[in-house]
């Protein structure tokens, strides 16, 4: 819990010096103000000051904050179900049946009920995501055999190149004008248009998700060491693995619908945090969460600070900051 404890305050302190930076600096003096002010305690602050942190840059850290905690959760979850050390958030599909959600609507136009364009694109990739966790599910259980591992990672792999087939034919028939540059945008993630009413959204993502995989962090424990061991401690395999895959695709799904697909969160941190705090998954969950929290908001803060007037794709940073770590991590596992 010690780990846990200094995470969640490097991550309270890093907040504040995340709010203070940007394409205008707000001292971070200035921005306690706002938030004091916000919160009734008085203080005065002009507008722009106001503007920067409350209305832009607050719902922007909160809601990386949210996202890491999600992908790095949901990679620790999948990481101990399917007993594989690449297994990502992304495993089930779900990234690419987003991505063919968000390319129908971004480059066919397709409408959904009048409304308006980043709403409706978020809609379309939350379903897309669902249904391509639908279809795996079905090739993966199919013939009544269950939902094993192995089954499950071919069936995502191969939705995954399905997804793949369609945005690509979309895109070279109908990606005319900036439309490839926008879809290229979104596979990479963004966080540019979080603002407070999908914020909230994704901080109930991120604490459902908390306490879900929590209240199976003993099962998690089980499944270390296989199925048959997790049975004969008494675990209900089939269920867990049905509750917690379809769970940890549900809040993905969430995620990536409002910030795009942003990779190597869900990857690296359970890895990173499993030799600070031990296998047990009551540490490793809160641990990861906060660990994912604090890798994508300073991606997030390096995303719109390091180029004045242009932003940089979180997705990219994450992958520039995700690739070393593994190779390091490889690097230092002794060999099997």
């Amino acid at each position: 819990m010690v780990v846990v404890t200094l995470t969640s305050a490097a991550l309270v302190a890093s907040a504040a010096v995340a709010l203070s930076l940007g394409s205008v600096e707000v001292p971070v003096a200035r921005v306690l103000a706002v938030l004091l002010r916000r919160l009734g305690a008085g203080g005065e602050v002009t507008v722009l000051e106001d503007q920067l942190v409350w209305q832009l840059r607050l719902p922007r850290v909160l809601g990386a904050i949210a996202a890491g905690a999600v992908l790095a959760l949901c990679g620790a979850v999948l990481q101990s179900l399917t007993r594989n050390d690449l297994a990502d958030p992304f495993l089930l599909g779900v990234s690419s049946g987003a991505t063919v959600g968000a390319v129908t609507i971004m480059v066919l136009g397709i409408g959904l009920g009048g409304l308006a364009a980043s709403a409706a694109v978020s809609a379309a990739a939350f379903a897309g995501a669902l249904a391509a966790l639908a279809v795996v599910l079905v090739i993966a259980s199919a013939g009544g055999r269950g939902l094993s591992p192995h089954r499950t990672v071919l069936a995502g792999v191969a939705v995954a190149y399905l997804c793949s087939a369609y945005t690509s034919v979309v895109l070279i028939m109908h990606g005319e004008g900036d439309a490839a540059r926008r879809v290229l945008n979104w596979t990479l993630g963004s966080l540019a248009g979080l603002r407070w009413d999908s914020t909230v959204l994704l901080l109930g993502a991120a604490v459902v998700a908390l306490l879900w995989f929590l209240a199976y962090a003993e099962r998690l424990d089980a499944f270390t060491f296989g199925e048959v061991s997790a049975q004969s401690l008494g675990v209900p395999v089939a269920p867990t693995r049905w509750v917690l895959m379809v769970g940890t695709a549900v809040v993905t799904a969430t995620t990536v619908a409002y910030v795009g697909v942003i990779g190597f969160v869900g990857l690296v941190v359970p890895h990173l945090v499993r030799p600070l705090v031990g296998h047990r998954h009551a540490a490793v969950l809160p641990a990861s969460a906060a660990g994912g929290s604090l890798l994508l908001m300073w991606a997030d803060t390096a995303a719109r600070s390091l180029v004045d007037s242009q932003e940089i794709p979180v997705g990219a940073l994450t992958a520039v900051l995700g690739v070393p770590v593994l190779v390091w991590l490889m690097a230092r596992r002794p060999r099997a």
